[in-house]
């Protein structure tokens, strides 16, 4: 057995559907336990998990609980996550042997569901939006692990695009240094999280799952590292006005820096205000975005199965 796996606890269903080349779907814990209140965050990753399963796929909803690596979860896992909610450490790449030695709970970010997802290997991952450059980022060196993780883990990510923020612009030319060709589906441009636009083109357009899939599939095939972003808008009727949300995201910074918050705390913050400010229409859209994101990575990772052989 793998080193790596004796840390790993994989659900009957899941291994089973890996074993025998079938769909399978990774989804993070972050949203569960810091992305909305409970009971809301329970029910949106219940109704994550069923459009990955509607739509043809295994869905594996993955965290850190006890410092087993948890790659899917049962109903009273999900239910413990949701109740703890930010008590719950945020883990990425960083974090992962800490939470295992001392046997402690984590809820994956997008980096660190990567990593959990390729040891399993679980080869597609839908979230709602990555990380990325944050703004001021050329003086602060705030970079997300997403990033690196998509550079070098094996794991695809369908997402609606960078969140809104961040340093879109300047993420992008990271990407693009590192080697992560960024794929629009249906779209030329890039999406912003709420905005179904950020002003900025894709490397890519794709406009069927299949196209994807077999673009995925020859990465794998030539021994070319790491994963595809594959952005995909939120739907129009809830995509929400970017002027809007920019005048939102200025606001918010200059009341974060005010208040000296920095690191891990600054994306939960940030998202808090957009909420409060949009009267929660941005919590709505932003769930809106991770269903319709779990339906295309079920749609690729079903495409892609048949590519198998």
């Amino acid at each position: 057995m793998n080193s790596k796996n004796r840390y790993l606890d994989i659900l009957p269903e899941i291994a089973s559907a890996l074993s025998g080349g079938k769909p399978v779907v990774a989804l993070e814990s972050t949203i569960i336990s810091h992305g909305m209140p409970y009971p809301k965050n329970i029910e949106t990753a219940k109704r994550v998990e069923q459009v990955v399963r509607d739509n043809g796929a295994i869905p594996a909803t993955i965290a850190i609980l006890k410092g087993r690596l948890k790659v899917g979860l049962s109903d009273g896992e999900l239910e413990y996550l949701g109740k703890a909610g930010t008590d719950v450490i945020k883990a990425s790449r960083r974090d992962i042997p800490f939470l295992v030695s001392g046997q402690k709970d984590g809820a994956t970010t997008v980096a660190a569901t990567m990593i959990i997802a390729a040891m399993a290997g679980i080869q597609l991952f839908a979230t709602g939006g990555i990380g990325g450059v944050h703004r001021g980022g050329e003086n602060s060196m705030d970079i997300s692990a997403d990033l690196e993780e998509l550079a070098n883990t094996d794991v695809s990510v369908v997402c609606a695009g960078i969140k809104s923020i961040l340093d879109i612009g300047r993420t992008l030319e990271y990407l693009e240094t590192v080697g992560v060709p960024v794929v629009g589906y249906k779209t030329d441009d890039v999406p912003a999280f709420y905005a179904s636009s950020s002003g900025f083109k894709v490397d890519y357009r794709c406009d069927n799952p299949l196209e994807i899939g077999k673009a995925i599939r020859a990465k794998y095939d030539l021994g070319l590292n790491g994963g595809v972003l594959i952005t995909n808008p939120v739907p129009q009727i809830y995509a929400l006005a970017p002027e809007e949300i920019e005048k939102t995201i200025h606001d918010a910074i200059i009341e974060m820096d005010n208040r000296g918050i920095t690191g891990k705390d600054t994306t939960p913050f940030l998202l808090a205000r957009i909420a409060e400010q949009t009267q929660g229409e941005s919590l709505e859209t932003n769930i809106e975005l991770v269903l319709n994101n779990a339906k295309l990575a079920a749609d690729i990772a079903v495409a892609a199965s048949g590519l198998r052989g």
